[in-house]
């Protein structure tokens, strides 16, 4: 059993930690409110650009000359996974849930025969996936956004894939991410970034309105390609803003976890403590009282 002086230096180990874990869910909590609001404002435009680009390229993806960025390259043999996750730890399962589905993605592909490449931002899917799929990973980023996430943060990535795709270093590339839900919640997202996914023949686009027939100015072929390039950035930014309104949300909670799991280990401690201490007082006065009737 340990001694008095063993539990008490646990009790203040523990209570040391306590603070710390109480003192990271405020941080989480105060860094939450910011983050979600970025996310959820930057919702509408990103899901307006992608309906935008689905109403238009579904005319264009046939004619000739279409942007490569629509009509693809033609083949589906080489895939890139871009996987987002953040750089730090101390978020419960918000890192593993994000890595684990890009891990069934990956093995789903290449049980199809494709040739897979990774492409991680943040340290933790770096990390993670480096122990499995090593060969796989051709290049990864950390501290991204690390004082404020930037629109420019985003642009930077969007440029870099667009370079390797125009490179032909891969046919279709998918990023995996977490999108924010609430403070105790996120959905794993999976979606396709190159090229721009298109709804299927009849479905709607969410820009049918009463039959009425838009006029573009200039032609549409002018506003695709000025906006297909744009669009990989702003789906990015989008998909960092939720991944880091969900990451601090995560840590909020787990943090809070924490701080329960110590308050309660304290107290069983401090239980043992009294009774240790009970046992040894007891003791010591049994030792008096038989020392002195011995006498």
């Amino acid at each position: 059993m340990p001694s008095l002086k063993d539990l008490r230096n646990r009790i203040a180990s523990v209570r040391a930690t306590r603070k710390i874990t109480a003192a990271m869910k405020m941080v989480a909590g105060a860094k939450l409110r910011r983050a979600q609001d970025q996310a959820e404002a930057a919702r509408p435009y990103a899901e307006r650009m992608e309906r935008m680009l689905a109403s238009l390229g579904a005319s264009q993806q046939t004619l000739a000359g279409a942007p490569r960025l629509l009509a693809g390259t033609g083949a589906d043999k080489v895939h890139l996974v871009v996987v987002l996750t953040a750089d730090r730890g101390l978020c419960g399962a918000f890192n593993s849930n994000i890595v684990r589905q890009a891990r069934r993605l990956i093995q789903d592909l290449v049980n199809q025969g494709k040739t897979v490449k990774i492409f991680t931002v943040g340290r933790r899917a770096r990390d993670q996936l480096r122990r499995t799929h090593r060969d796989r990973l051709i290049e990864s980023l950390e501290n991204v956004g690390r004082r404020q996430l930037a629109f420019s943060d985003a642009d930077g990535i969007g440029r870099r894939l667009l370079a390797m795709f125009e490179a032909g270093e891969f046919d279709v590339a998918t990023m995996v991410y977490a999108r924010f839900r609430s403070a105790i919640s996120n959905v794993v997202t999976t979606q396709q970034l190159i090229p721009v996914p298109l709804p299927a023949a009849g479905a709607a686009t969410g820009d049918d309105l009463g039959g009425a027939v838009y006029e573009y100015e200039p032609s549409e072929e002018a506003i695709l390609l000025e906006l297909l390039p744009r669009n990989i950035s702003v789906q990015l930014y989008r998909a960092l803003l939720e991944n880091a309104a969900s990451e601090q949300g995560a840590r909020m909670v787990a943090m809070d976890n924490a701080t329960r799991n110590a308050g309660d280990m304290i107290n069983r401690l401090t239980l043992t403590y009294n009774r240790a201490r009970q046992a040894m007082i007891t003791k010591e006065l049994i030792e008096i009282i038989s020392g002195a009737e011995a006498i």
